[in-house]
């Protein structure tokens, strides 16, 4: 899963019963409802009993079970709503259960959007599969999924595997998809999308098929999304030195995700967010997500932890290799630069952060960014040669099979002669960060090096340090080194530092330019021409941070700046667009009733309402509630997304709500709209209202 994410891998309850039997094999046709929210279908799994059990459970939470049979017969069960419970009709070797079921998931299986918008989607890891299908929360079970699923014929769907078969039944318009895995994985990385996507197919070196899901709204942004996906695949395959697991990869984006991606086999999910054309790029691209979801095929998928204290061997492995694959797109610099910054949160965080990596309760920053600082000692250690080969045999050793830290590290020890005992108690046993050691591996690159020249020299008057900065401004260096500059002179007065500011514009790099504009709240009117030609960058960060300065310094210009940002809309959350509206709407304020303003401000209304991403929203509820705070639209998609699936925004309308029931005349005014909400809003926003 993405570093912007972390949650616990699911408890092992049974794993006693791991050791008895061993589920094979599970064959699944399902068939999911979006007007009811529910699933049903019927389950075949294939099992080996090792020795004699009273009871065989499968995962199944709030489901309803009919047509339960062992090897062909009827057999009794139990369902307590959380398990299915097996205890009869079962012989020592070779079974087979069968069973029709019918779920309503709370979590893990999503339906979201209306119409042609409509899409399904799963998140497994952290949520329990076992909400949408009956399955094993314990990711010691590995078994070889294949799913039929059965939907309108109108939409893409994607599971686990290679899509074997389609077929239509054109009387009931639906069609029937059949997928096929042949190497077994957890419960946790089954994954179903269902919704209105295109996509493009290429094929990697090693002749893999890589499908990149898209929706047709999108064919424009297809570019940029996966600029580089290939290059990544190759590199990691070449770099890991084994082959990839599996016989197919495709990527698909989904509206809403909870996380930036997730590594389901075969088939990752990511949010639509990534989605981006070149501006969006520059601000915030898929490239690292893609990296990271994609070496998780080996390293999760493939090779999976047995605990939540081995976690590392996933998350850090992922995010080390996604480093390394921007290494190969971005160069050295950006790698060092990148390892720079972890290190500098890292050490931050062990000041308050207690828990060492090897423990479940570790933080997502333990597992993800120390977990990778960790290999990168590793490999410094013992050297690139090395590692490869002790990673390849970790790999080759445990494949398809779960694994522990003692079992990775025991490879590195087989071929070098790093002292595993003393590496594991100071970098996985204890919470501290080792700075000297972190400190010496970032000196041997040369662009760090230089940035802790800029750094020592903050204390310095300006003029002691001039000449330094505008010789590495003027130079090809890292533009990290140039950002650092314009950050650590933002107090300088303007016109000691205006050659400077100058040199950083002309640059022409999009990063340096933008620190330019972060960092002048003041634009003296001798600067205003070259400060306005950063509206034209390419980057909607750019455009938000120069358009509002603009706006503010220069009220005289306002109309000018209005104008050019008519057509703008931003990333996917449409910033600029929502940014443009509000500012239009609160300039024509005193013409409110002419039909552009009335135009206006009803589609930033109709942004707020749940036809629209959770970004969207929020954004627009944050804007449209400063210009008109008691519009009972609004108020009333408010307590809507009080019962949105993203927890950000259902904390932020719940705490918008409880702000505004503070003020004069809003508690009637959600009194009014009570009866016309649904019952699930009703429940949540009643919660509110009895709050004291």
């Amino acid at each position: 899963m993405n570093k912007f994410l972390f949650l616990l891998l699911p408890f092992f309850s049974f794993a006693q019963q791991t050791t008895k039997i061993d589920f094979i094999e599970c064959n699944a046709s399902v068939v999911p409802h979006f007007e009811t929210k529910t699933i049903d279908g019927t389950v075949v799994y294939k099992f080996q009993l090792l020795s004699e059990m009273d009871s065989i459970r499968i995962d199944a939470k709030n489901m309803y079970f009919s047509d339960v049979a062992i090897n062909g017969t009827p057999v009794n069960y139990k369902n307590n709503k959380k398990e299915i419970i097996l205890f009869e009709g079962y012989k020592k070797g070779a079974n087979e259960v069968s069973f029709s079921y019918k779920a309503m998931p709370k979590q893990t299986l999503y339906f979201i959007g209306v119409g042609e918008g409509q899409q399904i989607w799963t998140q497994g890891q952290g949520k329990y599969t076992s909400n949408w299908l009956p399955s094993f929360d314990d990711v010691n079970e590995k078994v070889i999924f294949n799913m039929s699923v059965t939907y309108d014929s109108e939409f893409q769907v994607v599971s686990n595997g290679v899509l074997e078969n389609k077929k239509n039944n054109q009387q009931e318009g639906t069609t029937l998809h059949q997928f096929k895995m042949e190497k077994p994985m957890a419960s946790y990385l089954l994954m179903l999308v269902i919704g209105n996507f295109d996509y493009t197919k290429t094929y990697s070196r090693s002749r893999i098929p890589l499908e990149m899901y898209y929706q047709p709204k999108d064919i424009n942004k297809l570019d940029f999304t996966y600029k580089e996906s290939k290059t990544i695949f190759d590199f990691l395959e070449n770099k890991i030195g084994v082959k990839y697991p599996w016989k197919i990869y495709r990527q698909i984006p989904v509206e809403d995700f909870l996380y930036a991606g997730m590594e389901n086999t075969t088939s990752t999910i990511f949010a639509q967010d990534f989605v981006v054309d070149e501006s969006g790029f520059n601000d915030r691209n898929y490239l690292n997500v893609n990296a990271h979801e994609l070496a998780h095929q080996w390293f999760g998928d493939m090779v999976t932890a047995k605990s939540g204290k081995h976690h590392w061997l996933q998350e850090g492995f992922a995010t080390y290799y996604a480093l390394l694959a921007e290494r190969k797109i971005f160069g050295d610099d950006y790698f060092y630069y990148a390892m720079y910054k972890n290190s500098m949160l890292l050490r931050k965080e062990a000041k308050t952060d207690t828990i060492p990596i090897l423990n479940e309760k570790a933080s997502s920053y333990s597992f993800y960014q120390k977990g990778a600082w960790a290999l990168f000692v590793i490999q410094e250690s013992i050297g690139e040669k090395n590692f490869k080969k002790a990673v390849k045999n970790y790999l080759k050793k445990y494949q398809f099979k779960n694994v522990e830290t003692a079992d990775f590290l025991n490879e590195i020890a087989s071929i070098s002669d790093l002292d595993i005992v003393k590496f594991q108690k100071e970098w996985l046993e204890d919470y501290h960060f080792p700075t000297e050691q972190v400190i010496y591996l970032l000196k041997k690159n040369e662009g760090i090096r230089t940035l802790f020249e800029i750094q020592a020299q903050k204390s310095k008057a300006f003029t002691d340090k001039e000449d330094f900065f505008t010789t590495i401004m003027k130079s090809n260096g890292f533009y990290a080194l140039k950002k650092e500059i314009i950050y650590q002179v933002k107090e300088v007065p303007f016109l000691e530092k205006e050659a400077l500011l100058h040199l950083a514009m002309r640059t022409n790099n999009i990063e340096v330019r933008q620190s330019v504009a972060e960092t002048m709240n003041v634009i003296p009117a001798s600067f205003l021409s070259e400060y306005e030609s950063l509206l034209d960058d390419k980057s909607y960060d750019t455009k938000e941070i120069t358009f509002t300065n603009l706006y503010k310094n220069f009220p005289e210009n306002r109309s000018k700046y209005l104008e050019l940002a008519k057509n703008w809309v931003g990333k996917n959350d449409k910033g600029l667009r929502i940014l443009f509206l509000s500012y239009y709407l609160e300039f024509n304020s005193a013409t409110a009733t002419t039909s552009q303003y009335s135009q206006y401000y009803y589609e930033l209304v109709d942004y707020t309402s749940p036809k629209y991403e959770s970004s969207i929203r929020q954004n627009a509820f944050e804007n449209a509630l400063y210009l008109e705070p008691k519009n009972l639209k609004v108020l009333k998609n408010l307590v809507n997304a009080t019962t949105h699936l993203k927890w950000q925004l259902v904390k932020y309308a719940r705490d918008t709500i409880r702000t505004l029931l503070k003020k004069e005349g809003f508690r009637e005014l959600f009194a009014t709209i009570f009866p016309e909400v649904s019952d699930a809003e009703k429940f949540q926003l009643q919660r509110l209202l009895d709050e004291k």
